[in-house]
């Protein structure tokens, strides 16, 4: 079963579709049920009495938190409502509602009283409804509601957020209209009719929190409207894939009974370049933990065998490596001439690759290897950070960061390449145009090596068999399991070693592990 992530441009299609074949008001009125239940349940885990408060916009995003707190009201609850600026509901619906809710009695609280609403309850922290901007936003979010927004995240409140936190762009996860503009943290988001790529990726796992999708009795449109547009030019994607532990089930190949070590493939790992010898070591850690049958491997100026890793076997650097089924090449390379001859002969062969790190740089830098890389006919996976796709496509890395998805399907189509570009929510997309978001993975791998474990695992995927996308996404989200399995017992998320990183990916495999 495939989890859409639509653009916001796939998004209002199916939506205005369904607003002119349904009654007025029925898409309002779905969401603002759903809304009022989630709130409900969780304001029943709260000290009875205590008031929900809702920040109200002038959109339908504000209608929908509106109606939901006449609807919670209706039931009991002590709903409060805030409203940044004057009055003036924008289109027939929001209207409705604004009205409906003067006439059974309700009115808003004064502008300056908002910030009370945070310190007030000593026995609980507050429980807000984020009504105030939803997809449609355009502009930096200023004046009240920008305060508003800085006292709430400064604060304890348990914050859902109605279809997207107020301030976050739907597509690329970063705020609307700057980089410093402000962004509410949500602590849960309900997300209509389809889940949206900026939930998923860049500042999107922070500021939204627990994500639920409804889909408001939409779900048969949404397939449609995905499968029908899934790719298309680099600025205006089509749908995406989150990537989580069920597209992971359905890609994972069984690995037979009847097997011996060279069911599952050789892979030669390359780099580890002296004062970076243990780079190349966690890519084949990496390597292994994937389930590769053999791994070798090469550093350019030092022999490679270690009595710490005897299960490596170890080869002089330049070797003929057509004899293994994927290649790992980059962790610890280094920039010298051997090493990038031997990046040219990778280039120039047949067998599946890896490229990471250094591998990587030395792309950006020599355009007759980023040639070689186009020309390639075998399956090759480059994987960088944002600040080696910023130097593969002559950016900044800050440009990366604002447009992942953009930049990761630019470089993948240039290249010809699958490209995972890495960080919070990790991108992983192919020269036809198709991406996902991976769904694993938390801050706790943001420390040294685990890219380079990364790069393993994916490689031996490649030599298991698997194509390069699926290698890759399945890669992905191994890796960032194997850290959420030690996120779980340390909930800090700091000191996570890239070796403990590689040990645990074995139990990554295992379905049915609550985190």
């Amino acid at each position: 079963m495939k989890h859409w992530l639509l653009p916001l441009a796939r998004l209002r299609v199916v939506e205005n579709e369904a607003l002119a074949s349904l009654p007025p008001g029925t898409l309002m009125s779905r969401a603002a049920q759903v809304l009022a239940d989630r709130v409900g349940f969780l304001a029943g885990q709260r000290p009875r009495g205590l008031p929900i408060d809702v920040l109200v916009g002038n959109g339908n995003n504000g209608a929908d938190a509106l109606l939901a707190g006449m609807i919670l009201k209706e039931r009991g609850y002590r709903v409060r409502c805030h409203l940044p600026g004057s009055p003036s509901p924008n289109g027939s619906e929001a209207l409705l509602i604004h009205q409906r809710w003067r006439d059974g009695g309700g009115s808003f609280e004064a502008q300056d009283t908002f910030p009370e609403v945070l310190t007030a309850e000593k026995s609980a922290a507050p429980l807000i409804i984020d009504g105030l901007f939803g997809i449609g936003l355009n502009r930096a979010i200023s004046g009240t509601a920008a305060a508003w927004i800085a006292q709430a995240n400064r604060s304890s409140a348990c914050v859902v957020a109605v279809d997207i936190p107020s301030g976050l762009d739907a597509d690329r996860g970063q705020p609307v209209g700057a980089a410093d503009a402000p962004v509410l943290r949500a602590d849960h988001t309900i997300t209509f009719i389809a889940d949206k790529p900026g939930l998923r990726t860049g500042l999107g796992p922070e500021c939204a929190g627990r994500v639920v999708v409804e889909p408001l009795g939409l779900t048969d449109a949404c397939d449609r409207s995905a499968q029908a547009d899934q790719a298309s030019s680099a600025q205006t994607f089509g749908a995406g894939m989150l990537f989580g532990q069920h597209q992971a089930n359905a890609t994972k190949q069984p690995r037979p009974a009847n097997s011996h070590k060279g069911t599952f493939g050789s892979v030669a790992v390359l780099g580890g370049a002296q004062g970076t010898r243990g780079a190349v070591y966690l890519a084949a850690l990496g390597a292994q933990s994937g389930g590769a049958g053999k791994v070798f491997i090469a550093c350019p100026d030092a022999d490679s065998f270690d009595p710490g890793y005897p299960q490596f076997m170890s080869r002089p650097f330049e070797t003929d490596w057509s004899d293994v089924q994927a290649i790992a090449i980059g962790c610890g390379l280094g920039d010298s001439a051997v090493a990038s001859q031997c990046l040219r002969t990778v280039l120039s062969g047949a067998v599946p690759a890896v490229i990471d790190a250094d591998g990587l740089n030395m792309l950006a830098r020599q355009p007759e290897l980023r040639a070689l890389l186009v020309a390639r006919k075998a399956p090759t996976v480059l994987t960088p950070h944002p600040l080696e796709a910023a130097r593969l496509l002559g950016l900044q890395t800050a440009e990366i960061q604002q447009h992942r998805i953009a930049r990761a399907r630019e470089l993948s189509a240039s290249t010809g390449a699958i490209v995972v570009l890495k960080g919070a929510g990790t991108i992983v997309c192919g020269p036809d145009g198709s991406w996902s978001v991976n769904a694993s993975g938390s801050s706790a791998l943001a420390t040294g090596g685990t890219g380079d474990v990364l790069a393993g695992v994916i490689a031996s995927l490649l030599a298991q068999g698997y194509p390069a996308s699926d290698a890759a996404r399945l890669g992905v989200w191994l890796h960032g399991r194997a850290g959420d399995l030690w996120h779980r017992d340390h909930p800090q998320g700091a000191g996570l070693a890239a070796v403990h990183l590689a040990r645990l990916l074995p139990c990554a495999w295992t379905d049915g592990i609550n985190l």
